[in-house]
């Protein structure tokens, strides 16, 4: 018997067609799992099933869940359903907790809508542990917490009353492999130990092979494919998820690099944070971040950077753009140290979320034409290296007069690396810059840059927690545990022979497709 049956659900916002004629089903204990690109529907199907829909959006078709017809019921109705029947794991859980709120109030206030047989702190505190975290106070803040502690709360909140059905929208997308590798065992357990069905989002097919009992590719708002997961992984019938499989093992045509004297040079580093003080009159402890690191990179080489969250990548990259004084140690740039002025123009970053280092009132050529008050006066060819800033990415000289949202995610992450690449710096970091995209944009954006180093011989650190992407877009690696760089060499030696526990730790806990898929 369908613990959930969709069956011709077609939605349209506004009069826009979204989801055509779509119907799947999922059986109690079942993990089902939902893909295709940026767009194709995905979403909107949970959000369906949730009955979470814009005002504007009318559905028709049918969405039986345990019984109920959820189209055809109230508000009111559906607010008792919505974690007690079914549960909802967010993409972001930062933004799908309330910062003011600590996590044991969040979690109690879903037990305390939904079970009045339950106490609400205790249960809190019993769902919290099964969920792994078990040293966590109740009193603690989203913000005192990891992102993978924090994306645990949010399975927490999810599975606190028991739901039938948990969907879980992309809940390792910006995760790293280990912390992705231990929330895809959760979310299994939970689904074998409760007989709780699990309707899983995810564009990551790797993920799909070791999670999913079944497959549906949606493409445009409609099914294309389905079916059971080795068997459609292993012979595709439709061509979209051919494309899809052959995305997923996209392998880079990286040109060679030139491989000269060092450009970026990491001397010994040292960077140490005040805690707060535990107790008056003691003395504040130290955490150190980054723990005597030391690396070149040379002109025309492409280095990776990889570790799990919290390693101290991040305020690594910030010391190397001079953005973060250091205790100890040296950091310079063709031979200048990067705190000065002069250094800034010839570095620039690629962030993870293009959308979000965007001002959204200002269209697209001032945004990528940012970069020009670094000079020392403005380029009387501004207007010539916009058009072929916009053009190298592939995009059209005509997008300058465009704004930010009038772009897909990865037209804005092309935008990104134009407004990098518009003043020819000397090295670019890219911090995730793929990690949030589907897998044939993502494809798109590495050869893009791989494309670019054809032209311009570029000079790059790609910070990445996605092993396969960092694998085929880098000549060599460095792996960063605690503050330290344990293991580092050519990117291929690494992957093939690790030599550090750790490394090895990191390539095991990746997903990867079935031998006979790649």
């Amino acid at each position: 018997m369908s613990l959930l049956d969709i069956s011709g659900l077609s939605l349209s916002i506004a009069g826009a067609p979204i989801l055509r004629n779509v119907s799947l089903t999922l059986a109690p204990g079942e993990v089902v799992a939902v893909t295709g690109e940026s767009g194709s529907g995905k979403s909107m199907t949970a959000l369906a099933v949730m009955q979470l829909l814009p005002a504007a959006a009318t559905a028709s078709g049918q969405i039986m869940l345990d019984g109920h017809d959820m189209l055809a019921l109230d508000e009111a109705t559906l607010c008792t359903l919505r974690g007690d029947l079914v549960g909802m794991v967010f993409q972001e859980p930062m933004t799908a907790l309330n910062p003011v709120q600590t996590i044991g109030a969040q979690v109690a206030e879903t037990v305390r809508l939904h079970r009045a047989d339950m106490d609400p702190k205790a249960r809190a505190r019993e769902v919290l542990d099964r969920v792994g975290l078990q040293e966590i106070p109740l009193a603690r803040y989203p913000h005192e917490l990891s992102g993978g502690q924090r994306q645990r709360v949010v399975i927490a909140i999810a599975i606190a009353c028991g739901p039938k059905l948990l969907i879980a929208d992309e809940p390792t997308t910006a995760l790293d492999v280990t912390t992705q590798a231990q929330i895809l065992d959760l979310l299994r357990a939970l689904a074998a130990e409760d007989g709780m069905g699990l309707l899983m989002i995810t564009h990551d097919l790797a993920v799909v092979a070791e999670m999913a009992d079944r497959i549906t590719v949606m493409r445009h708002g409609e099914v294309v494919e389905a079916g059971d997961t080795s068997n459609l992984l292993a012979k595709p019938q439709h061509s979209y998820t051919q494309a899809l499989l052959a995305a997923s093992n996209h392998s880079v045509d990286l040109p060679e690099g030139a491989r000269n004297a060092p450009l970026l040079q990491v001397n010994d580093v040292v960077r140490d944070y005040i805690l707060p003080r535990t107790r008056l009159f003691v003395p504040a402890g130290t955490h150190r971040a980054v723990d005597h690191v030391s690396f070149d990179i040379k002109r025309g080489e492409r280095v990776g950077l990889v570790g799990e969250s919290g390693c101290g990548k991040s305020t690594l990259t910030r010391a190397i753009l001079g953005l973060e004084p250091v205790q100890a140690g040296a950091i310079t740039l063709d031979g200048t140290p990067v705190t000065e002025p002069t250094v800034r123009r010839k570095m620039q970053v690629v962030f993870q979320d293009p959308y979000g280092s965007f001002n959204p009132r200002h269209r697209v050529d001032r945004l990528i034409s940012e970069p020009f008050h670094l000079l020392d006066a403005r380029p009387p060819d501004r207007d010539a290296r916009i058009a072929a800033a916009l053009t190298d990415v592939g995009l059209s000289p005509e997008d300058a007069q465009k704004y930010p949202h009038q772009f897909s995610g990865g037209q804005r992450q092309r935008l990104a690396i134009a407004r990098a690449l518009i003043i020819r710096p000397d090295l670019v970091v890219f911090d995730e810059a793929v990690s949030a995209l589907d897998v044939s944009v993502r494809a798109q954006i590495l050869d893009l840059i791989a494309d670019l180093c054809r032209q311009y011989d570029l000079t790059y650190l790609f910070i990445s927690h996605d092993l396969s992407v960092v694998r085929t877009i880098t000549d060599r690696v460095l792996v960063m545990q605690s503050g330290k760089i344990v293991e580092q060499g050519p990117t291929d030696a690494v992957f093939a022979r690790a030599q550090h526990p750790y490394t090895r730790q990191l390539i095991n806990a990746a997903p990867t497709l079935p031998e006979a898929v790649r």
